[in-house]
């Protein structure tokens, strides 16, 4: 009998964290599309600069093989083939690239919500 009435009988500071923890959740959930949308944005500017630079470099590399068309060349064309290559890189990006946008999401996802369910587990330690 005394085992029941002891696990009936919660102390009020152990519910205290409780009680403020939908707050904290409401919050944390407004804050959590905010940094999905900064992840997914990252991910895909990320894939982009990376498909820009390699295409970039096919270009270079094929440009220099015998009757490329480096010769006569101007002295803007190589920054316009770089801004045009990035614009390139762009535009695969955001027809659904190649997959590392989504990989690299993925992963900060998880680094995200670890770091959410750590903060939580932090904020309750000092609550207690």
């Amino acid at each position: 009998m005394s085992e029941n009435s002891s696990f009936g009988t919660i102390s009020g500071s152990a519910i205290g964290p409780l009680a403020t923890s939908p707050n904290l959740v409401l919050s944390r959930a407004s804050s959590t599309g905010t940094e999905n949308a900064k992840i997914e944005k990252s991910a895909k500017d990320f894939e982009s600069i990376l498909l820009g630079n390699w295409l970039q470099q096919a270009e270079q590399s094929f440009a220099s093989l015998p009757g490329g068309d480096d010769e006569g060349a101007d002295s803007g064309k190589e920054q316009f083939q770089s801004m045009a290559m990035q614009s390139l890189g762009t535009s695969m990006t955001a027809a659904g690239g190649i997959g590392i946008a989504k990989m690299i999401s993925k992963q900060l996802h998880k680094a995200e919500d670890a770091r959410v369910a750590l903060a939580a587990r932090t904020h309750l330690l000092h609550t207690k």
